[in-house]
């Protein structure tokens, strides 16, 4: 898969992980285990962007004496959900023309 189209996925399956809830970075990873193949090494780089974007925000709160770093979606990350749903759609043809679905009812 393309590294830029797999990356804008990625980025939205941590936002929509975080539109039901708050987490954290191993709860994050846990929760898109079972649809997403995601490893630490790739949740904080993306975590970073979507905060520098407005995306997400981050708190911490203690936990069995140690700080952990939550995450939060802001108003910007659920738009940011809801246009790559508007754009999928425009995916979704170009794979259905690469695939020659289109053009068997021409």
């Amino acid at each position: 898969m393309d590294i830029q189209l797999k990356r804008g996925i990625l980025e939205v399956c941590v936002l929509k992980a975080l539109q039901r809830q708050d987490s954290y970075g191993y709860q994050i990873i846990k929760d898109l285990s079972p649809s997403v193949e995601l490893s630490e090494s790739t949740l904080y780089p993306i975590l970073r962007r979507m905060e520098g974007a407005g995306c997400v925000t981050e708190y911490s709160v203690e936990h069995s004496g140690r700080l952990r770093k939550y995450y939060h979606l802001t108003p910007s990350g659920q738009e940011r959900i809801l246009d790559f749903l508007k754009e999928w759609d425009e995916v979704v043809k170009a794979y259905d023309f690469i695939r020659g679905k289109n053009n068997e009812e021409a």
